[in-house]
């Protein structure tokens, strides 16, 4: 993804959309090792958002969350996958300035076990998706 700071600061117009993909398990079911995601950069986020943020502790590390809600600090991110780790629990609110985008579709590429027909075709059925916002995630999430 392009580093939102340089191109601002170089006076080129920032991208509407950009390309991330995904790496880990934080982000399990919603989102899975190898996804590419389309992201709006600069997009407003509202709880439930999945989003695209730099790691509040290393900033060239671009991380994948859910936003959870607005609270005095930034927002609160959380992972789907509560066993994997990686999101506010571990470094606590995360400023909005380090919020870069909203993931709005999901590419799922064909995996080399995909070669039987049946396969390949459940393949195109489901292999780009929206992400929605989900407020039950949100809400869900907020209790842990």
């Amino acid at each position: 993804m392009p580093e939102l700071s340089q191109q601002t600061e170089r006076g080129r117009a920032v991208p509407l959309f950009g390309l991330a993909e995904v790496t880990g398990p934080s982000m399990v079911p919603t989102l899975c090792h190898g996804d590419q995601l389309v992201v709006q950069y600069g997009a407003g986020i509202r709880p439930g958002d999945v989003v695209v943020l730099r790691h509040p502790f290393q900033q060239d590390l671009l991380v994948v969350k859910r936003a959870v809600e607005l609270r005095e600090g930034g927002w609160w991110v959380l992972g789907d996958n509560a066993f994997a780790g990686g999101d506010s629990t571990d470094y606590g609110t995360v400023p909005e300035d380090l919020i870069l985008g909203r993931v709005r579709l999901r590419y799922r590429p064909l995996r080399a076990d995909q070669r039987s027909p049946l396969a390949v075709v459940r393949w195109a059925l489901s292999a780009v998706r929206p992400v929605f916002s989900d407020r039950s995630a949100s809400r869900r999430l907020r209790a842990r």
